[in-house]
């Protein structure tokens, strides 16, 4: 092969690499304006609300799970990574701990509420842009979010109002969204946990795996007095993780 004709294949190869990359670049900065035309359907604001948020309400739980229930841990201990989140703490030694998140389940919901607000703005935004884009006059009324952790799903309510009209006019309000999640029972297990730490400094794990078949509970015990709890659904390998500190020993007892 002459030189002349490799020097050529190798600038086409280049070009190549530089419009591959620039085209991935357009699509991530325009991707929520691409995705908001996929599977829009005329009959169904709501199943189109569903697909557009749930990915963000599980990355949320993603991580709210794996550290202690808070998006920004405050006080936290690092472990594998992770900061996890003191549920229940005392810096004293002999001493049982105090709960730092008593409404755990309260807080959870609200985390998780902040944590979508931005990408449920931008779903409402793009569905309106959609019915606009077919030919109808839209009214869509802001609302408030309510959060719910319930057995075996996590439900997010938008209390909006959504008004179309085009011939005839419907009307949609209250978009609820489900994620299948069982978080709601391994808070409930993890504030049971809680409240041994907190009156007696210490929980017997063995009792939940007995009474939940499903249920795996890891007792971790760090150097300094903490314990950190590792809860796992062992069917869908569900997770929640938290530290506490509580009747710690000073070093070299």
């Amino acid at each position: 092969m002459k030189r002349d004709d490799k020097k050529g294949q190798v600038t086409i190869f280049v070009i190549i690499g530089i419009v591959i990359v620039m085209g991935g670049i357009l699509v991530y900065m325009f991707w929520p304006n691409i995705s908001s035309t996929l599977g829009f359907d005329e009959e169904s604001p709501a199943a189109y609300i569903q697909s557009c948020i749930e990915d963000e309400i599980e990355d949320s739980l993603d991580i709210l799970t794996l550290q202690g229930g808070s998006m920004s841990p405050g006080h936290f201990i690092m472990y594998e990574g992770e900061k996890i989140e003191y549920l229940c703490y005392t810096t004293e030694f002999y001493k049982t701990c105090v709960m730092q998140q008593p409404m755990l389940q309260k807080h959870i919901e609200t985390e998780i509420n902040e944590a979508i607000k931005e990408q449920a703005n931008i779903c409402f935004e793009n569905l309106e842009k959609n019915y606009v884009n077919k030919g109808y006059d839209v009214q869509l009324t802001d609302g408030d979010t309510k959060v719910e952790l319930l057995p075996n799903d996590v439900k997010v309510t938008f209390d909006r109002e959504l008004t179309l009209t085009k011939g005839e006019k419907t009307n949609h309000k209250a978009f609820s969204v489900i994620v299948n999640n069982n978080l709601y029972e391994l808070v409930s297990i993890a504030n049971s946990i809680l409240n041994w730490e907190a009156r007696y400094g210490d929980a017997e794990t063995t009792v939940y795996m007995n009474y939940y078949n499903d249920l795996k509970v890891e007792k971790k015990k760090q150097s300094e007095g903490t314990t950190i709890y590792v809860l796992t659904n062992r069917d869908n390998k569900n997770k929640f993780q938290f530290a506490s500190r509580s009747v710690a020993w000073p070093p070299g007892f």
